[in-house]
């Protein structure tokens, strides 16, 4: 992770699998990464792991313990690849403010899995729920990105940017061109999505 962050000039994060906030924090610290991706920073659902918790409060004293509060937290609202039967009675704005409350510093909306865009409907009230800025973490493509750009304030991609859209694949580098073209023009066209 070092040798990646220093050799280019933007923020670089760790996401460590499946839900392991403390290590990515670790990892973190010791590379000098910018944030973690926590898929669930709060609350619980059911995964083809299992019972997946939410740990915010034991991450937080930890990422204070090591001395690491540098390091931001990059949380999904809705996690993907998983059912949400335990949170079922909870509304998407009152899971993205859990996450606020728990001190996440980015919002991430996903779709359902790796590659499965995120509901528009779900984003824009995402949006509305928190103050923090808001990332699409999974189906963002060359079609969406104008759609989502006016309603977030950034992106997470990789599938679409893979040879024939796999997410296990090769990044395409004709893909990655062409998706580049499209968010310059927008990022010149578009305002700050939320001001």
């Amino acid at each position: 992770a070092d040798r990646i962050r220093t050799s280019f000039a933007v923020p670089i994060g760790i996401n460590i699998l499946a839900n392991a906030p403390l290590p990515a924090l670790a990892v973190a610290k010791a590379a000098g990464a910018s944030f973690i991706r926590v898929n669930q920073w709060v609350n619980a659902y059911v995964a083809n792991e299992g019972l997946v918790e939410g740990n915010a409060a034991c991450a937080l004293r930890f990422r204070a313990a090591i001395g690491a509060n540098e390091v931001r937290i990059f949380a999904d609202s809705h996690v993907k690849h998983g059912a949400h039967a335990i949170v079922a009675d909870r509304t998407v704005t009152e899971l993205t403010r859990d996450l606020e409350f728990f001190d996440a510093d980015v919002v991430i909306a996903t779709g359902q899995r790796t590659g499965d865009a995120a509901d528009i409907q779900e984003l824009e009230e995402i949006g509305r729920a928190t103050r923090l800025p808001v990332l699409v973490g999974s189906g963002v493509t060359i079609d969406n990105v104008p759609a989502i750009l006016e309603r977030a304030d950034g992106v997470i991609i990789g599938s679409s940017l893979k040879v024939d859209g796999v997410w296990w694949e090769a990044v395409d580098r004709d893909r990655v061109t062409a998706f580049m073209c499209v968010v310059r023009d927008l990022r010149q066209r578009l305002p700050s999505a939320r001001g």
